[in-house]
């Protein structure tokens, strides 16, 4: 999914750490936001966190928890400032005696991203990197830098084994409330009427406040925050 297409368990932390010089900037902090979740129907937990990693590098985790199914993201990258480069990520999902785990690797040296795990050959890889490619997960954060401070919303979406642009568009304002207080989000949108996400940015909160995804005009994922908290 765009924003949240697939969730996971996250054995591979460890293997995401990717040693790398420090960054200078520090604007990236500390985040756990709760979120009430819904998959098909399905209604359920979520959690997203920030948090640091080695060498100046953070990771940014999402979970989804029933009582069917774990399902989690993560993607350990650097902030340049600018730009959110990712690192490594794992995408992994448990449900009844079924699971499946993919490991995105981020070669910049190289200038290729793969995928090993549970994935067809033919989505593999490699992918050529351009500077600003970013994951899933990775336009979130991105969204809620540069909706308020009115930048353009397009960026290039490694995913699958394959890149693509993901453009979004501002279609309005809405109210708010997160733990009991009002907050002015900002709805922003990508995709069309087959499949469309929405996400809503609240100004100071670093990560959507609500994602909602629908594929022919019905809700097929949702998320909901909360609480948040540094």
């Amino acid at each position: 999914m765009t924003l949240v297409r697939k969730f996971a368990l996250l054995p591979l932390a460890a293997a995401l750490l990717v040693s790398l010089a420090p960054t200078a900037d520090a604007a990236v902090q500390r985040f756990d936001g709760r979120y009430t979740a819904s998959y098909k129907g399905l209604s359920a937990s979520a959690r997203m966190t920030l948090t640091p990693a080695r060498n100046g590098s953070w990771m940014y985790l999402l979970t989804v928890d029933h009582m069917l199914a774990k399902l989690s993201q993560a993607t350990v990258f650097q902030d340049m400032g600018t730009q959110y480069r990712p690192l490594g990520g794992s995408d992994r999902s448990s449900y009844a005696s079924i699971q499946r785990g993919v490991t995105t690797n981020y070669n910049w040296a190289a200038g290729q991203a793969r995928w090993s795990g549970d994935v067809k050959p033919t989505r593999a890889g490699p992918v050529a990197l351009r500077a600003g490619d970013m994951d899933a997960l990775l336009i979130n954060l991105a969204l809620a830098r540069d909706v308020p401070a009115g930048r353009p919303l397009s960026y290039r979406m490694i995913e699958n084994g394959r890149a693509r642009p993901m453009n979004y568009r501002v279609i309005g304002r809405e109210r708010v409330t997160i733990a009991g207080r009002n907050y002015d989000a900002t709805k922003v949108a990508q995709g069309g009427a087959e499949k469309q996400t929405i996400a809503w940015i609240v100004a100071g909160i670093p990560a959507p406040v609500r994602i909602v995804q629908r594929e022919n005009g019905a809700t097929t994922i949702s998320l909901q925050m909360n609480s948040w908290s540094r």
